[in-house]
């Protein structure tokens, strides 16, 4: 799957967070300041050749919508950090950011519970 520029995330996010619309409500949905009318339908346009937003056109006017959840797309992103700069392991991904990050007990905690969850998950 190939990943998102930073630019191509930011309206990834609004499109994710509105649904779906059309290119002056995505450009609404954005934060002040607000990117110009140009930049945001190149960008749409990218993501649709990627394989990440489609459209539906009315009379003259395209509504976008993701062809992607956010979370499947974090999922993904997130699989392929872990590939490439934690031998692929999950665990080394944990343990560094425990070892680095000064979690507190109640993140620690709450990182065990969570684990511990999972785990009764797999043995059903």
């Amino acid at each position: 799957m190939k990943e998102l520029t930073k630019g191509e995330e930011q309206v990834m996010q609004v499109i994710w967070s509105i649904g779906q619309g059309f290119a002056n409500e995505i450009i609404a949905a954005f934060p002040e300041p607000k990117p110009a009318y140009n930049t945001v339908l190149t960008v749409i346009k990218i993501l649709e050749n990627k394989g990440f937003v489609t459209h539906e056109t009315f009379c003259r006017a395209n509504r976008y919508r993701a062809l992607i959840s956010k979370d499947e797309y974090s999922k993904r992103y997130l699989g392929s950090i872990v590939e490439r700069y934690f031998n692929n392991s999950y665990l080394d991904l944990v343990s560094s950011f425990a070892r680095k990050e000064n979690f507190s007990i109640e993140e620690l905690e709450a990182l065990k519970k969570v684990i511990d969850e999972a785990i009764e998950t797999e043995k059903q």
